[in-house]
């Protein structure tokens, strides 16, 4: 067996401290993600019975389980390059959102309709060079800015995991005229060293969403 390393050490040490792991552990949530979702949820009441959500990094799969339990005959089509398993009402594309044939199957997915609410918990694989990693986590923002205005119907909303750094702000203000409101939210499941924040678009007013797509 592989030795562990000091750092791998420490976020096992981590993991059994945190209370959101520990308790995410316990009722079989697979992530402290699924709290992140709940809170967001709870404060903005972004998921109604029978919407259409696009989400995109769904692995492990925390936010599609919670967001099918409330959707009740909706849908979720969720994207990612690593399986997961969700319940019935989450139709599952596996590979990386971006390209043109990822863009082509989320369409034949949503059946040419648009969607409520666009989610993303895409997170850049950490190399640990800051400048690098943030430049990948601003590009995975910009690449859900894009599904929304691929997708999302005027009036939906829209959560997209952030991190403090170069680009946050010029995102913010950009992404901003495209909401009737965009707020900031760190939940209390995110960890308090992590500079992961939450941004939340709510009424969707571009002008730049796909013609045709009803």
């Amino acid at each position: 067996m592989a030795k562990r390393t000091k750092s791998s050490q420490r976020w096992l040490e981590r993991q059994r401290k945190d209370t959101f792991a520990k308790k995410a552990a316990s009722d079989g949530l697979g992530s402290r993600a699924h709290f992140k979702l709940e809170e967001i949820d709870a404060r903005f009441k972004l998921i109604r019975p029978g919407m259409r959500i696009l989400e995109l990094g769904a692995a492990p799969g925390g936010w599609s389980r919670y967001a099918a339990e409330r959707l009740n005959d909706g849908m979720i089509v969720a994207v990612d390059p690593r399986p997961i398993t969700a319940p019935g009402n989450v139709v599952l594309l596996e590979g990386e959102y971006g390209n043109d044939d990822m863009d082509t199957r989320i369409t034949e997915a949503l059946d040419g309709r648009q969607v409520d609410l666009v989610l993303s918990d895409m997170a850049p694989n950490i190399s640990g060079i800051r400048v690098r990693d943030q430049a990948e986590a601003m590009n995975l923002a910009d690449l859900a800015v894009d599904a929304a205005g691929r997708w999302l119907k005027p009036g939906g909303s829209m959560v997209v995991k952030m991190f403090h750094g170069d680009g946050f702000d010029a995102w913010v203000a950009d992404t901003r005229k495209l909401f009737g409101r965009l707020a900031m939210m760190k939940p209390k499941s995110s960890r308090s060293e992590s500079r992961e924040v939450f941004a939340v678009g709510i009424e969707y007013s571009s002008l730049t969403s796909h013609e045709g797509v009803v």
